[in-house]
């Protein structure tokens, strides 16, 4: 049994993190990707990691629940080469009841996706039962996609039942394989995920 003084967590300086990641390239490292969790809680790290991990010549990805101020987003943009983003459904409602704003991820999603970004962007849904599982509204989210360009991937993933969420079933993969079609008649590239 690993005891906490065991623990191989340890918190690491930017300049730490590049060096490490720099040291990697010999196994085949290409860069960093700032994941799990919301990355950006903590964005003027990621912006300081990312620009040292740039000048090295290595990539740098992000993913992120896209809750956060545009003027967050231009200070770490220039550094990033892809980003997957949640896009948790396509109605203010289910954002609400999740405690975020539709509104400020549509914006953060559309500077990323803008032409002059210069960063690989893909999305993520997760269909949740009774929630975002609609036809209609994977409809409306694929068009508004497809508005900002349907090259932009979409998973579209499943939902199993974890945590403060366990008072449903998983999501049913026929449905899954539904969604999916929708979101093909608008985008290029849509993906059903944990299926």
């Amino acid at each position: 049994m690993i005891g906490e003084s065991d623990a191989a967590y340890r918190e690491m300086q930017p300049e730490e993190l590049a060096d490490m990641a720099e040291q990697c390239k010999i196994y085949g490292n290409i860069g960093v990707a700032f994941t799990y969790n919301e990355s950006l809680i903590g964005w003027e790290y990621v912006r300081d990691t990312a620009r040292l991990i740039h000048a090295r010549g290595m990539k740098n990805v992000l993913v992120t629940n896209g809750t956060a101020e545009l003027s967050v987003l231009e200070e770490i943009l220039p550094y990033m080469d892809a980003m997957n983003i949640d896009l948790k459904g396509f109605s203010e409602d289910y954002y609400q009841k999740l405690g975020g704003n539709l509104g400020t991820v549509k914006r953060f999603i559309e500077r990323t996706a803008g032409r002059d970004a210069n960063c690989h962007i893909e999305l993520t849904t997760l269909i949740v039962p009774g929630e975002n599982d609609s036809e209609e509204e994977m409809e409306q989210e694929a068009r508004w996609i497809a508005d900002m360009n349907p090259d932009i991937p979409l998973h579209v993933t499943r939902f199993f039942p974890r945590y403060k969420m366990t008072d449903r079933s998983a999501m049913d993969v026929e449905k899954i394989y539904r969604l999916k079609a929708v979101a093909g008649k608008y985008l290029k590239w849509v993906y059903a995920g944990n299926c």
